[in-house]
């Protein structure tokens, strides 16, 4: 038995090296795998922004095109996220609170984004709303213009940036369950009382981690946008486009700093997300 148990301390003590050699190798591969995907292009726009100078760069920022993208980019971004946000809530909502027939359907609508290339999205705008377009009588009647404009844009914005809210708000609200809500309306608090005052408080941090993934979605959004927007400068071009647009115009210069102002912007939404994430996890109860 004594021999035994030495052979099994040994076996575990020549084991210990090799697992030890077999972690570094892994953490170097992952460490390695990380540094070509992530900090190489970062690396490579930073150069690539500074290497004219700040002048330069500080110039290609302020020019009227950029500043126009830069706008419509912002206001795209924060008008998909307030409205994805009320109904990223009530869709939520319904499907954890309410049983109806086609809910597991609609459950799986959620994630079409996911699945959907944004090109694919695009064209379907098109198809709706297009010059012969299936709802085009509709917007005809009510004066909107969709496809080549801002509408459609939106459209498209809301389309890639729709299921962030939902799937972050929905395992808090199965987490949380319905009695503290139930004791809310015994002592006589309405509907919107018991959601200010219990419901949201409840969902806050996975709600605000959801409103940072859908901002950081839209803001980076290029493919919907590109088939639908027309891409005219100072009007329906936003900052990726620009991108796209500089590089096409052999502008590298532009290129180059609008995709390190996205890129830091990027990076400020992922550190709030970080946030969030931490301050969403379910307490043990």
């Amino acid at each position: 038995m004594a021999n035994e148990a030495v052979l099994r301390l040994e076996g575990r003590s020549n084991r210990r090296p090799r697992q030890r050699i077999g972690e570094v190798v892994i953490i170097t591969i992952v460490l390695a795998y990380a540094g070509v995907l992530l900090i190489g292009p970062l690396a490579a726009i930073v150069w690539g922004a500074l290497s004219s100078g700040i002048g330069e760069f500080v110039a290609q920022l302020t020019s009227p095109n950029a500043i126009a993208a830069l706008q419509l980019t912002l206001f795209l971004a924060f008008a998909a996220t307030a409205i994805n946000t009320v109904f990223g809530v009530c869709v939520a909502w319904v499907l954890v609170r309410d049983d109806f027939p086609g809910k597991r359907f609609v459950n799986g609508l959620v994630d079409l984004p996911f699945a959907a290339s944004p090109v694919i999205a695009g064209y379907m705008l098109i198809l709706l709303f297009g010059r012969n377009g299936w709802l085009t009588p509709v917007a005809d009647l009510l004066g909107v213009k969709i496809v080549f404009a801002i509408p459609g844009m939106l459209l498209a914005t809301l389309f890639v940036s729709m299921p962030f809210v939902v799937r972050e708000v929905m395992p808090l609200l199965a987490h949380v369950g319905t009695t503290q809500e139930m004791a809310a309306y015994t002592m006589g608090a309405g509907p919107w009382q018991t959601f200010w005052r219990v419901t949201l408080p409840s969902i806050r941090w996975g709600l605000f981690y959801g409103i940072s993934l859908t901002f950081a979605r839209a803001i980076g959004e290029f493919g919907a946008v590109l088939v639908v927007s027309g891409g005219v400068t100072g009007y329906t071009e936003t900052a990726t486009l620009f991108i796209f647009r500089a590089l096409d115009d052999r502008n590298p210069a532009g290129a180059y700093a609008m995709a390190l102002t996205l890129g830091l912007t990027s990076f400020v939404v992922l550190l709030v997300m970080e946030y969030f994430k931490k301050r969403s996890s379910p307490m043990p109860s």
